[in-house]
């Protein structure tokens, strides 16, 4: 044990769950009780620093090595602020939502946030993401036909080998994947052990990613089903999509589109029948150039069923949703503003145009809303809405305010880089998919890489130091409420694939090949963090395929299809085991954490509540085994306890058998493999 000044540091614990703050999530001007542990008899005066007051704390139970420190406080209608100080004798100290403190600082004071409450069902959610072209086809009736349509001035181009490589120009390629696809695969899905799904987006555009919606409204009919079909593909030399005409018959008529509507209502139907939550894309700082605001591509310009585009007439009633350079150059004025540049994603004006907010955020309440119910938002580029930060949390509150009205357990996260705490106060955002404070420090602990493959650092290889200090500084820019339920992938769409990244190869498709890419890989440093993806604090989200084995450098390479009848039979069965872990322990949904021990290519942290205690410790050392003393103490575990193995995992293979540990003096002692990992519990008798 450390001490300062005779404050035993590892004792001191508080967090914003719901054994430290209770209620976790108060309303505003509810009473709520605070508590601090200190070891026992180790402080001679507890003290709550409530915003501007000092309100003293008595012990309200003492149970093993611990005291613990209570006050009530009514919060109000705006953000509280707190701390804790430690008194021994003449001996202070402070405890903040980052730890050990000798002085206050209002950045790293927990708050509390009145009337910022999220759905339970979110927290230590499984979800499930699907990139959906490329999991699994169902109806090959729907599928994207060669010179279709032209994309970014070449021919679309169906992919008729589904175990193909994805081409490094592989914008246009489509495999065929659908929604009934989907459908198919929901028992699969229910089988893994999944919780919720996260589609990419399914609306009408003209890319495989979607990122370029053409019309907001409605399903993509190559995603969902066609009952009106027609001849017109584009011949060799027209790249001119105003003669596509079976592109425009497929992603304009209204009985393609209330069609596949109604086909993603019945997957949102059957899913919520098997207990899988599902979640849609909102891509709302920009559209596409082919979207029926805009019609760049005179998709929509002779159907008399929909209003004139802003590319195509001056009296557009869509003119003010985009921000033109030359406001004198119509017909046909392509001075519009695209976003970063890209002419292809116009940027939508919201300050300019009213009615633009409006629109936007009845489409936010309407997929939320009956008959479709979605569980939720995820929001791309979410913070680059609009053209300044007043009007961009202005509009993120007026979305919120609206989904949560039509459907309160629906929840809003977003694609954010950097810190997220400006839009983590209540009334914007929910949470986030969580890079800093999940992604990159797993990936640089256990592989050395950065997340696209694009940089491998020695230095950061099995850095315990970089790794808890980049999880402590970026986990206090998340209210508890956040953090619990951020989406902690390994692996995504727009990210190198985990698998890949324990090549420990720097590399990309167009620099590599793709082949490089299943080249070196340790499946046994895959399974380490699959561990830590599921003993996490946050909502552990499996990017489609990575159970299955699935490698790629980053975009497109990372999008492979699923490999049906191809899995990776062994990987596969220890993420179902780690779920069935993750889901039969309440603790690690919403337990506390702690950092117990750190050393070169080892760590070892604790999730905790009131009635069990989760450790986990990770050896990422390949060449030797490493004998090690867990304080398990600090995270309740008493002295003389019998631990119970849930999981090993090790270069050889994976053992779920049973195995007991005894705590010895508070000190659970192992001798991990290399390359290994343990889950190991211990449950209070009774419980």
């Amino acid at each position: 044990m450390s001490e300062q000044n005779g404050i035993i540091l590892e004792a001191l614990y508080s967090d914003g769950t719901k054994d430290y703050r209770n209620p976790a999530e108060p309303l505003k001007m509810q009473m709520v009780v605070l508590t601090m542990r200190t070891a026992r008899d180790n402080a001679t005066a507890v003290t709550l620093l409530w915003n501007e007051e000092r309100l003293p704390m008595t012990i309200s139970r003492s149970e093993g090595r611990f005291d613990y420190y209570s006050v009530c406080v009514n919060v109000g209608s705006e953000t509280d602020y707190y701390c804790f100080e430690i008194r021994l004798g003449e001996q202070v100290l402070l405890y903040d939502k980052r730890g050990i403190t000798d002085y206050r600082n209002n950045d790293r004071d927990f708050a509390i946030m009145p009337g910022f409450v999220t759905p339970d069902w979110a927290k230590g959610a499984v979800i499930y993401q699907i990139f959906v072209d490329r999991f699994y086809n169902g109806d090959e009736t729907n599928d994207v036909e060669d010179r279709e349509y032209a994309y970014i001035n070449k021919h679309v181009n169906k992919v008729t080998d589904w175990n193909k490589f994805p081409d490094t120009d592989g914008i246009r390629e489509f495999y065929g994947g659908d929604i009934k696809g989907v459908i198919d695969k929901l028992g699969y899905l229910h089988e893994l052990g999944i919780e919720a799904i996260y589609f990419n987006p399914i609306f009408v555009s003209p890319s495989n990613h979607k990122y370029d919606i053409q019309d907001y409204d409605n399903v993509d009919p190559h995603l969902g089903k066609i009952v009106n079909d027609r001849d017109g593909l584009l011949a060799e030399d027209d790249l001119d999509n105003s003669h596509a005409e079976k592109y425009i018959n497929r992603v304009t008529s209204k009985a393609n589109l209330d069609a596949s509507n109604e086909l993603f209502l019945e997957l949102v139907q059957k899913a919520h029948a098997l207990g899988i939550k599902v979640i849609i894309d909102g891509v709302f700082n920009h559209c596409g150039s082919f979207h029926k605001w805009m019609d760049f591509e005179r998709i929509y310009d002779k159907n008399p069923d929909y209003e004139k585009g802003a590319f195509i007439t001056k009296e557009s009633p869509y003119n003010e949703y985009f921000s033109f350079h030359n406001g004198e150059a119509w017909p046909n004025n392509d001075s519009f503003e695209g976003w970063w540049g890209h002419r292809t994603l116009p940027k939508l004006n919201y300050e300019q145009s009213e009615d633009l907010v409006n629109r936007v955020i009845a489409i936010g309440e309407k997929w939320v809303s009956e008959p479709y119910c979605v569980d939720g938002w995820r929001l791309d580029v979410a913070a680059d809405l609009g053209y300044s930060s007043e009007f961009n949390h202005s509009f993120w509150q007026k979305f919120y305010k609206a989904v949560k009205a039509k459907n309160p357990d629906a929840i809003i996260l977003a694609e954010h880089y950097g810190d997220p705490s400006a839009w983590l106060k209540g009334g914007e955002w929910d949470s986030v998919m969580n890079y800093d404070a999940f992604m990159e420090p797993v990936t640089w602990f256990l592989t050395g890489m950065q997340k696209h493959s694009d940089e491998f650092a020695t230095h950061m290889l099995g850095n315990s130091d970089a790794f808890f200090d980049a999880m402590n500084y970026h986990m206090s820019r998340y209210n508890t409420q956040s953090l619990y339920m951020a989406m902690n992938e390994l692996s995504n769409h727009d990210h190198s694939r985990f698998l890949t990244r324990t090549n420990r190869m720097v590399g990309r498709i167009e620099t590599m090949g793709a082949e490089a890419a299943n080249k070196g890989i340790h499946p046994e440093v895959m399974r380490e963090a699959i561990v830590i993806q599921m003993t996490w604090p946050g909502a552990p989200t499996i990017y489609y395929g990575d159970e299955a084995g699935v490698c790629g450098w980053t975009d497109p390479d990372n999008r492979r299809t699923y490999p049906w009848g191809h899995e990776d039979i062994s990987l596969l069965k220890f993420y179902k085991e780690l779920i069935r872990i993750h889901k039969e322990n309440e603790v690690l949904r919403t337990g506390s954490y702690k950092k117990l021990y750190g050393a070169y290519n080892l760590i070892a942290y604790g999730r905790f509540d009131k009635n069990s205690s989760i450790v986990v410790v990770v050896n990422n050392d390949e060449n030797s085994s490493r004998y090690v003393e867990i304080p398990v103490w600090e995270v309740n575990v008493p002295d003389n306890a019998v631990m119970e193995r849930l999981v090993l995992t090790t270069k050889y293979g994976v053992s779920v058998d049973n195995q007991e540990f005894m705590v010895e003096d508070g000190y659970l002692r192992l001798d991990m493999p290399e390359v290994s990992a343990y889950i190991i519990k211990y449950t209070l008798e009774g419980e």
